[in-house]
Protein backbone atom coordinates (compact mmCIF):
# COMPACT_ATOMS: atom_id res chain seq x y z
CA UNK A 1 0.00 0.00 0.00
CA UNK A 2 1.15 3.31 -0.86
CA UNK A 3 1.84 6.31 1.48
CA UNK A 4 -0.41 8.05 0.18
CA UNK A 5 -3.16 5.62 0.16
CA UNK A 6 -2.33 4.81 3.61
CA UNK A 7 -2.92 8.65 4.68
CA UNK A 8 -6.15 8.72 3.05
CA UNK A 9 -7.39 6.17 5.11
CA UNK A 10 -5.67 7.47 8.14
CA UNK A 11 -7.98 10.89 7.24
CA UNK A 12 -10.78 8.91 6.39
CA UNK A 13 -10.60 7.10 10.00
CA UNK A 14 -10.55 10.35 11.56
CA UNK A 15 -13.08 12.38 9.68
CA UNK A 16 -15.09 9.24 10.67
CA UNK A 17 -14.10 9.69 14.22
CA UNK A 18 -14.86 13.41 13.81
CA UNK A 19 -18.72 12.74 12.24
CA UNK A 20 -19.09 10.20 15.45
CA UNK A 21 -18.41 12.57 17.65
CA UNK A 22 -20.95 15.58 16.26
CA UNK A 23 -23.62 13.35 15.67
CA UNK A 24 -23.79 10.91 18.92
CA UNK A 25 -26.88 11.26 20.80
CA UNK A 26 -29.07 11.82 17.56
CA UNK A 27 -29.19 8.34 17.00
CA UNK A 28 -30.86 5.84 18.83
CA UNK A 29 -29.30 4.55 21.71
CA UNK A 30 -26.68 1.46 21.71
CA UNK A 31 -26.89 -1.69 23.68
CA UNK A 32 -24.36 -1.80 27.32
CA UNK A 33 -21.71 -3.22 26.70
CA UNK A 34 -19.64 -5.63 29.14
CA UNK A 35 -16.97 -2.69 29.69
CA UNK A 36 -19.87 -1.07 31.52
CA UNK A 37 -20.62 -3.86 33.86
CA UNK A 38 -16.46 -4.38 34.16
CA UNK A 39 -16.23 -0.56 35.68
CA UNK A 40 -19.63 -0.95 37.53
CA UNK A 41 -17.92 -4.20 39.06
CA UNK A 42 -14.55 -2.82 39.97
CA UNK A 43 -16.05 0.68 41.59
CA UNK A 44 -18.17 -2.05 44.12
CA UNK A 45 -15.74 -3.93 44.42
CA UNK A 46 -12.81 -1.16 45.83
CA UNK A 47 -16.03 0.57 47.81
CA UNK A 48 -16.94 -2.32 49.59
CA UNK A 49 -14.07 -3.25 50.67
CA UNK A 50 -13.64 0.04 52.17
CA UNK A 51 -17.25 -0.66 54.26
CA UNK A 52 -15.87 -4.49 54.85
CA UNK A 53 -12.92 -2.97 56.73
CA UNK A 54 -15.52 -0.52 58.13
CA UNK A 55 -17.82 -3.33 59.53
CA UNK A 56 -15.05 -5.94 60.47
CA UNK A 57 -13.22 -2.96 62.56
CA UNK A 58 -16.22 -1.17 64.00
CA UNK A 59 -15.42 -2.29 68.11
CA UNK A 60 -11.88 -1.09 67.17
CA UNK A 61 -12.42 1.73 65.49
CA UNK A 62 -14.82 3.10 68.20
CA UNK A 63 -12.30 2.98 70.93
CA UNK A 64 -10.09 5.33 67.84
CA UNK A 65 -12.88 7.96 68.16
CA UNK A 66 -15.24 7.29 65.58
CA UNK A 67 -18.72 8.28 66.71
CA UNK A 68 -21.43 10.42 64.87
CA UNK A 69 -22.63 13.75 65.66
CA UNK A 70 -25.16 15.04 63.01
CA UNK A 71 -24.72 18.56 63.87
CA UNK A 72 -21.51 19.09 62.36
CA UNK A 73 -23.53 17.45 58.82
CA UNK A 74 -25.22 20.98 57.95
CA UNK A 75 -22.39 23.41 57.75
CA UNK A 76 -20.60 20.10 55.78
CA UNK A 77 -23.79 20.53 52.96
CA UNK A 78 -23.99 24.39 53.42
CA UNK A 79 -20.24 24.35 52.28
CA UNK A 80 -20.31 21.75 49.43
CA UNK A 81 -23.44 23.24 47.80
CA UNK A 82 -21.46 26.61 47.28
CA UNK A 83 -18.83 23.98 45.96
CA UNK A 84 -21.17 22.91 43.17
CA UNK A 85 -22.79 26.73 42.56
CA UNK A 86 -19.49 28.09 41.92
CA UNK A 87 -18.27 25.34 40.15
CA UNK A 88 -21.14 25.72 37.51
CA UNK A 89 -20.50 29.63 37.78
CA UNK A 90 -16.51 28.78 36.80
CA UNK A 91 -18.28 26.67 33.87
CA UNK A 92 -20.51 30.02 32.63
CA UNK A 93 -16.98 32.12 32.87
CA UNK A 94 -15.05 29.55 30.44
CA UNK A 95 -17.85 29.74 28.03
CA UNK A 96 -17.89 33.30 28.46
CA UNK A 97 -14.26 33.33 27.65
CA UNK A 98 -14.59 31.01 24.34
CA UNK A 99 -17.64 33.58 22.93
CA UNK A 100 -20.79 31.66 23.90
CA UNK A 101 -21.75 32.88 26.95
CA UNK A 102 -25.05 31.28 28.68
CA UNK A 103 -27.53 32.83 31.11
CA UNK A 104 -26.02 32.00 34.55
CA UNK A 105 -29.47 29.92 35.34
CA UNK A 106 -29.10 28.16 32.01
CA UNK A 107 -25.47 27.71 33.01
CA UNK A 108 -26.60 25.76 36.26
CA UNK A 109 -28.87 23.76 35.12
CA UNK A 110 -26.72 22.62 31.93
CA UNK A 111 -23.97 21.54 34.82
CA UNK A 112 -26.18 20.40 37.32
CA UNK A 113 -28.51 17.73 35.85
CA UNK A 114 -25.83 15.36 34.45
CA UNK A 115 -24.08 15.35 37.80
CA UNK A 116 -25.60 12.08 38.76
CA UNK A 117 -25.13 10.42 35.13
CA UNK A 118 -21.66 10.38 36.89
CA UNK A 119 -22.80 6.91 38.95
CA UNK A 120 -23.54 5.31 35.61
CA UNK A 121 -20.17 3.46 34.79
CA UNK A 122 -18.79 5.33 31.94
CA UNK A 123 -17.48 8.85 32.63
CA UNK A 124 -18.31 9.59 28.76
CA UNK A 125 -21.63 9.42 29.76
CA UNK A 126 -21.36 12.65 32.17
CA UNK A 127 -19.62 14.89 29.52
CA UNK A 128 -21.44 13.46 26.39
CA UNK A 129 -25.23 14.66 28.76
CA UNK A 130 -23.57 18.15 28.88
CA UNK A 131 -22.37 18.58 25.40
CA UNK A 132 -26.32 17.89 24.77
CA UNK A 133 -27.93 20.16 27.00
CA UNK A 134 -25.51 23.24 25.94
CA UNK A 135 -26.25 22.68 22.34
CA UNK A 136 -30.19 22.85 23.28
CA UNK A 137 -29.01 26.34 24.79
CA UNK A 138 -26.87 27.64 21.60
CA UNK A 139 -24.01 26.40 22.36
CA UNK A 140 -21.52 24.85 19.45
CA UNK A 141 -20.55 21.27 20.05
CA UNK A 142 -16.47 21.61 19.59
CA UNK A 143 -16.83 24.82 21.89
CA UNK A 144 -18.57 22.78 24.68
CA UNK A 145 -15.63 20.19 24.50
CA UNK A 146 -12.99 22.67 24.48
CA UNK A 147 -14.67 24.30 27.35
CA UNK A 148 -14.80 20.93 29.31
CA UNK A 149 -10.89 20.62 28.25
CA UNK A 150 -10.84 23.46 29.90
CA UNK A 151 -12.02 22.94 32.90
CA UNK A 152 -10.65 19.80 33.50
CA UNK A 153 -7.28 20.51 33.26
CA UNK A 154 -7.71 23.90 35.28
CA UNK A 155 -9.88 21.58 37.98
CA UNK A 156 -7.12 19.48 37.97
CA UNK A 157 -4.22 21.69 38.52
CA UNK A 158 -6.35 23.74 40.89
CA UNK A 159 -6.62 20.04 43.09
CA UNK A 160 -3.06 19.57 42.33
CA UNK A 161 -2.20 23.01 43.67
CA UNK A 162 -3.88 21.97 46.90
CA UNK A 163 -2.50 18.87 47.16
CA UNK A 164 0.87 19.12 46.67
CA UNK A 165 2.81 20.40 49.66
CA UNK A 166 0.73 17.41 51.16
CA UNK A 167 1.98 14.88 48.71
CA UNK A 168 5.82 16.08 49.42
CA UNK A 169 5.22 15.85 52.61
CA UNK A 170 3.33 13.03 53.23
CA UNK A 171 5.21 9.68 55.74
CA UNK A 172 4.29 7.23 53.24
CA UNK A 173 5.99 9.26 50.45
CA UNK A 174 9.40 10.30 52.04
CA UNK A 175 12.60 9.16 50.05
CA UNK A 176 9.83 8.62 47.05
CA UNK A 177 11.47 10.87 44.08
CA UNK A 178 8.35 10.47 41.87
CA UNK A 179 6.77 12.89 45.54
CA UNK A 180 8.51 15.76 43.71
CA UNK A 181 6.38 15.44 39.98
CA UNK A 182 3.48 17.81 40.89
CA UNK A 183 6.18 21.18 40.77
CA UNK A 184 6.83 19.99 37.32
CA UNK A 185 2.91 18.86 35.81
CA UNK A 186 1.56 21.76 37.59
CA UNK A 187 2.79 24.49 35.70
CA UNK A 188 3.12 22.68 32.73
CA UNK A 189 -0.68 21.65 32.41
CA UNK A 190 -1.09 25.55 32.75
CA UNK A 191 1.20 26.51 30.40
CA UNK A 192 -0.32 23.87 28.26
CA UNK A 193 -3.55 25.78 27.73
CA UNK A 194 -2.34 29.01 26.55
CA UNK A 195 -3.50 30.05 23.35
CA UNK A 196 -0.09 29.71 21.59
CA UNK A 197 0.12 26.21 22.09
CA UNK A 198 -3.63 25.18 22.73
CA UNK A 199 -4.83 26.92 19.76
CA UNK A 200 -2.11 24.93 17.07
CA UNK A 201 -3.14 21.75 18.88
CA UNK A 202 -7.03 21.93 19.16
CA UNK A 203 -6.86 23.44 15.64
CA UNK A 204 -4.97 20.46 14.08
CA UNK A 205 -6.85 17.81 16.12
CA UNK A 206 -10.34 19.42 14.91
CA UNK A 207 -8.86 19.61 11.12
CA UNK A 208 -8.20 15.51 11.17
CA UNK A 209 -11.48 14.90 12.69
CA UNK A 210 -12.93 16.75 9.77
CA UNK A 211 -14.44 19.63 12.23
CA UNK A 212 -14.27 23.28 11.98
CA UNK A 213 -11.53 25.18 14.19
CA UNK A 214 -12.64 26.90 17.78
CA UNK A 215 -14.64 30.40 17.34
CA UNK A 216 -12.54 31.49 19.76
CA UNK A 217 -9.96 30.39 22.30
CA UNK A 218 -9.63 31.52 26.03
CA UNK A 219 -7.17 34.65 26.19
CA UNK A 220 -4.31 33.40 28.92
CA UNK A 221 -5.22 35.90 31.46
CA UNK A 222 -8.88 33.72 31.24
CA UNK A 223 -6.73 30.60 32.26
CA UNK A 224 -5.06 32.41 34.93
CA UNK A 225 -8.31 33.72 36.29
CA UNK A 226 -9.91 30.31 35.84
CA UNK A 227 -7.28 28.90 37.74
CA UNK A 228 -6.82 31.03 40.78
CA UNK A 229 -11.20 30.23 41.02
CA UNK A 230 -10.07 26.41 40.85
CA UNK A 231 -7.72 27.09 43.82
CA UNK A 232 -10.59 28.84 45.56
CA UNK A 233 -13.26 26.81 45.10
CA UNK A 234 -11.18 23.59 46.26
CA UNK A 235 -10.30 25.08 49.41
CA UNK A 236 -14.33 25.59 49.89
CA UNK A 237 -14.78 21.88 49.13
CA UNK A 238 -12.30 21.17 51.27
CA UNK A 239 -13.99 22.95 53.91
CA UNK A 240 -17.03 20.83 53.29
CA UNK A 241 -14.97 17.38 53.74
CA UNK A 242 -13.64 18.90 56.86
CA UNK A 243 -16.84 19.46 58.18
CA UNK A 244 -18.15 16.00 56.84
CA UNK A 245 -15.31 14.34 58.52
CA UNK A 246 -15.78 15.81 61.43
CA UNK A 247 -19.34 14.51 62.02
CA UNK A 248 -17.49 11.24 62.53
CA UNK A 249 -14.14 11.51 64.14
CA UNK A 250 -12.26 14.88 65.88
CA UNK A 251 -10.23 16.54 64.14
CA UNK A 252 -8.36 20.09 65.24
CA UNK A 253 -8.88 23.27 63.05
CA UNK A 254 -5.31 22.47 62.63
CA UNK A 255 -5.76 19.33 60.66
CA UNK A 256 -8.20 21.57 57.91
CA UNK A 257 -5.33 21.49 55.57
CA UNK A 258 -4.85 18.01 55.42
CA UNK A 259 -8.15 17.03 55.33
CA UNK A 260 -8.52 19.83 52.27
CA UNK A 261 -5.37 18.15 50.72
CA UNK A 262 -6.56 14.48 50.70
CA UNK A 263 -10.09 15.31 49.03
CA UNK A 264 -7.76 16.84 46.76
CA UNK A 265 -5.90 13.53 46.02
CA UNK A 266 -9.16 11.80 46.30
CA UNK A 267 -10.08 14.01 43.60
CA UNK A 268 -6.99 13.52 41.33
CA UNK A 269 -6.79 9.53 42.21
CA UNK A 270 -10.31 9.14 40.38
CA UNK A 271 -9.17 11.27 37.57
CA UNK A 272 -5.92 9.24 37.21
CA UNK A 273 -8.15 5.71 37.28
CA UNK A 274 -11.02 7.12 34.75
CA UNK A 275 -12.74 3.60 35.13
CA UNK A 276 -15.20 4.12 38.19
CA UNK A 277 -18.15 5.99 38.07
CA UNK A 278 -18.05 9.68 40.06
CA UNK A 279 -14.59 8.08 41.42
CA UNK A 280 -16.65 5.61 43.50
CA UNK A 281 -14.22 3.35 45.61
CA UNK A 282 -10.74 4.60 43.82
CA UNK A 283 -11.60 8.08 45.21
CA UNK A 284 -12.80 7.35 48.47
CA UNK A 285 -9.48 4.62 49.22
CA UNK A 286 -7.34 6.98 48.13
CA UNK A 287 -8.77 9.93 50.26
CA UNK A 288 -9.23 7.40 53.49
CA UNK A 289 -5.25 6.63 52.88
CA UNK A 290 -4.28 10.62 53.00
CA UNK A 291 -6.33 11.70 55.56
CA UNK A 292 -5.18 8.89 57.86
CA UNK A 293 -2.48 11.47 58.63
CA UNK A 294 -4.18 13.89 60.46
CA UNK A 295 -5.51 11.08 63.08
CA UNK A 296 -3.78 10.29 66.18
CA UNK A 297 -4.24 6.44 65.48
CA UNK A 298 -3.14 7.22 61.84
CA UNK A 299 -5.84 3.92 61.18
CA UNK A 300 -6.77 3.66 57.33
CA UNK A 301 -10.26 2.17 59.00
CA UNK A 302 -10.96 5.67 60.76
CA UNK A 303 -9.97 7.57 57.68
CA UNK A 304 -12.38 4.79 55.56
CA UNK A 305 -15.18 6.08 57.96
CA UNK A 306 -14.02 9.57 57.12
CA UNK A 307 -14.31 8.34 53.62
CA UNK A 308 -17.60 6.67 53.79
CA UNK A 309 -19.26 10.07 55.64
CA UNK A 310 -18.21 12.27 53.09
CA UNK A 311 -19.37 10.47 50.29
CA UNK A 312 -23.04 9.59 51.57
CA UNK A 313 -22.66 13.95 52.57
CA UNK A 314 -21.62 14.83 48.67
CA UNK A 315 -24.26 12.30 47.33
CA UNK A 316 -27.21 14.01 49.33
CA UNK A 317 -25.65 17.53 48.54
CA UNK A 318 -25.78 16.58 45.00
CA UNK A 319 -29.26 15.45 44.58
CA UNK A 320 -30.20 19.05 46.72
CA UNK A 321 -28.46 20.75 44.40
CA UNK A 322 -29.86 19.01 41.55
CA UNK A 323 -33.29 18.61 42.60
CA UNK A 324 -32.87 22.75 43.64
CA UNK A 325 -31.97 23.97 39.99
CA UNK A 326 -34.64 21.73 38.25
CA UNK A 327 -37.26 23.74 40.67
CA UNK A 328 -35.95 27.59 40.28
CA UNK A 329 -35.56 26.80 36.72
CA UNK A 330 -38.98 25.37 36.44
CA UNK A 331 -40.62 28.46 37.86
CA UNK A 332 -39.32 30.61 35.33
CA UNK A 333 -41.18 28.46 33.57
CA UNK A 334 -38.93 26.47 31.34
CA UNK A 335 -41.15 23.16 31.41
CA UNK A 336 -40.53 22.22 28.30
CA UNK A 337 -36.90 23.20 28.06
CA UNK A 338 -36.00 20.87 30.92
CA UNK A 339 -37.37 18.15 29.71
CA UNK A 340 -35.33 17.92 26.11
CA UNK A 341 -32.66 18.43 28.43
CA UNK A 342 -33.71 15.64 30.70
CA UNK A 343 -34.47 13.78 27.40
CA UNK A 344 -31.04 14.51 26.34
CA UNK A 345 -29.13 13.51 29.48
CA UNK A 346 -31.34 9.97 29.48
CA UNK A 347 -30.27 9.64 25.80
CA UNK A 348 -26.41 9.93 26.81
CA UNK A 349 -27.03 7.54 29.85
CA UNK A 350 -28.38 4.54 27.61
CA UNK A 351 -25.05 5.43 25.34
CA UNK A 352 -21.88 2.94 25.84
Amino acid sequence: MSEESRDTGHDSLLHRLGHLAATVGKSGPKKKSTKVLLQGGVALLIFGFLVFTVVSQWSELTEKGVRFDLVWVLPAVLMMLLYYVASAGVWGLILRFLGSPVAPMETQKIWAQPLLVRYIPGTVLFLLARILLAEKAGVQRRVTTAGIVYEQAVSIAGALTIATWFLIDHPDLQGQPARWLPLLILPAMVSLLHPRIFGPVSKRLLTALGREPLPQLMPFRGVATVYVSYVVIWAIMGVGVFFAARSVHQLNLDDLAIVAASQAIGFLAAVVSAVTPAGLGVRDAAFAWAVKVALPSDSFGVGAVIAIAVRATQTVVELIYVGAITALTRQEGDEDEIELAEEAAEEAARLS
